[in-house]
């Protein structure tokens, strides 16, 4: 089977303004250079994030991370730090952050449609004290990202509201896909089952 690779056109900068329009004055100046009580509050109430990061090259990179709410602390208005926990040890954020420090963060709240964007540069660390305030259940993290932050605000929920992410319906969706194990077997070669337990396994020694 020949497979025909489909590059649509580009559309240039000028073109996305012309077609989009100007946003409003008053959705510009809701992006801020500092958290301020609501952002706090929102990242101390939340599990989840994704990150974005680069190469040195440019090559994007998005990855989840998630806790118990709070996991990201605030040092100040201006820093973030972000525990590593246990994963598969590609550690691509890291080797990103080594080559361009540019990140990109977007932080979720189940139920609440409204998600918190974070942008700004990072680094990791093994600042002790950093560590410290970001153990869980006696297991402290062996490193962190800390994020210098340069742009903070909340997005609105249409894209949320959309996807009806937090409608339990919407969870049938997973029943119409084939298990990780299947997966990672087609991709990989394996068995499935075996392949689903082993999983299974690994996410009950997460806590």
């Amino acid at each position: 089977m020949t497979h025909v690779r489909i590059r649509p056109r580009p559309v240039s900068p000028a073109e996305v303004r012309a077609r989009l329009g100007e946003p409003e004055e008053r959705i510009k100046a809701k992006k801020a250079d500092r958290i301020d009580e609501f952002g706090r509050r929102f990242i101390a109430h939340s599990p989840f994030l994704t990150m974005a990061t680069a190469d040195a090259e440019g090559r994007m990179d998005c990855s989840p991370r998630g806790d118990y709410p709070g996991f990201v602390k605030v040092l100040d208005e201006h820093t973030l730090a972000i525990p590593d926990r246990p994963g598969n040890k590609l550690a691509d954020s890291f080797v990103n952050l080594a080559g361009h420090d540019g990140i990109g963060l977007l932080f979720l709240v189940p139920g609440m449609r409204e998600v918190l964007r974070v942008n700004g540069r990072a680094y990791p660390t093994d600042e002790p004290d950093v560590l410290a305030r970001m153990q869980t259940e006696a297991r402290e993290p062996v490193l962190a990202i800390v994020v210098e932050v340069a742009e903070v605000f909340f997005h609105c929920g249409r894209a949320l509201i959309r996807s009806r992410i937090w409608d339990p319906a919407s969870q049938a969706l997973a029943d119409e896909l084939p298990t990780a194990g299947e997966m990672a077997a087609a991709q990989m070669g394996g068995d499935p089952a075996v392949l689903d337990q082993h999983l299974e396994a690994a996410y009950r020694e997460l806590y």
